[in-house]
């Protein structure tokens, strides 16, 4: 049976009893960042040390069965000894891949929810087109993983495209899923305008951010600089006639945040600093992940927004990601959600790729 690497279970159990101690003193519990921080890992552990437990149980059981055929005078024993083992080995195949995976390095920003913002890029109107059908990608995605999503901010175009929009996922390990749709998405189509039947090619950037929460990310409200304007709409046009919309200037950074959306300039001072927040963790989590990057060649870029990541081809209904050369000629239901090929080949590169470093 393959090996457990019991020091590094010493060392998280020692770890657990230490954290233990704390997670039940008063004193730790009213500094609501770090407690937030322990209380995470706290329950992280506790999945690791069980699945341990799981794994000790298993090969104590397959022992006793190998003990039995080898020392058994009753064949009827022996033969359901066997039969037995095999079941237990594949359990405990199974489990101790469950526990490699636990014992790997994890972003502890994957269970997050997230902020996606996409942007027109390179090709006028035909980007913006095209932001919009990443949009409806990525809400027919979110629709079959049971997530959640609300628009934040939107600033369409009079073609049915949108120049930006701002939405968040919410659900089960959204970040950790979508983190690796950051980047620039190509696309090359005949433009309904095109009379010639020309392809163009066109970019959208896509960023994708953990959505912080207070205890991530303090922000000192001096360091704001907060304005307020009326609503417009397409040309210009005032849509309100009270000073609802939401411009916040994060100062330190230079961080510009607007939100016009809601009526009331309270929901959308709400939404402006969800995103402030998010975006200073983005930067945060950027500069963390450059320092890695120094150590060893990432492959599977997650957090590079200039970089090309993917080309859609609608002559050829053609999709290939370009980071681990995947291609799909399933367009049609790429675009309308069906992304799972992709994010699970995506995932499985970033796990290779910590595992042989």
């Amino acid at each position: 049976m393959e090996s457990i690497p019991e020091e590094k279970i010493i060392e998280l159990k020692n770890e657990y009893e230490d954290l233990k101690k704390e997670i039940y003193d008063p004193a730790k519990m009213s500094n609501r960042k770090y407690y937030g921080k322990i209380s995470r890992r706290f329950k992280e552990l506790e999945k690791i040390l069980r699945s341990y437990d799981s794994v000790k149980d298993l090969e104590k059981d397959i022992n006793g069965d190998k003990e039995i055929i080898a020392t058994s005078n009753k064949e009827e024993l022996r033969q359901l000894a066997e039969m037995e083992m095999e079941e237990l080995q594949q359990q405990y195949d199974k489990q101790l891949e469950i526990l490699k995976e636990q014992l790997l390095p994890k972003d502890p920003n994957d269970e997050k929810d997230a902020i996606v913002e996409i942007r027109a890029g390179t090709g006028g109107d035909e980007a913006a087109l095209f932001a919009a059908d990443l949009y409806r990608m990525y809400s027919y995605f979110a629709e079959k993983n049971n997530w959640k999503h609300k628009v934040i901010s939107a600033n369409p175009t009079g073609q049915g495209g949108y120049k930006e929009i701002i939405f968040s996922l919410s659900g089960k390990n959204v970040y950790g899923t979508m983190r690796y749709e950051s980047g620039v998405h190509r696309v090359q189509r005949v433009p309904e305008t095109e009379s010639q039947g020309r392809v163009h090619t066109s970019a959208v950037s896509v960023a994708v951010l953990p959505e912080a929460e207070d205890i991530d990310v303090e922000i000192n409200p001096n360091d704001l600089k907060i304005d307020v304007y009326r609503s417009s709409g397409h040309g210009g046009q005032s849509v309100n006639t009270t000073d609802s919309a939401v411009r916040i200037t994060h100062l330190p950074s230079g961080m510009v945040v607007t939100c016009q959306d809601e009526k009331s300039q309270l929901k959308n001072k709400t939404k402006a600093l969800k995103v402030l927040r998010s975006r200073l963790l983005a930067q945060e989590i950027s500069k963390q992940e450059a320092e890695i990057a120094q150590k060893r060649k990432s492959q599977v870029g997650t957090g590079d927004r200039s970089a090309k990541i993917r080309t859609y081809n609608f002559p050829q209904s053609r999709v290939t990601d370009h980071r681990i050369n995947l291609t799909s000629y399933k367009l049609d239901n790429i675009l309308a959600g069906d992304l799972d090929e992709f994010i699970e080949n995506l995932k499985l590169a970033h796990k290779n790729e910590i595992m042989n470093n």
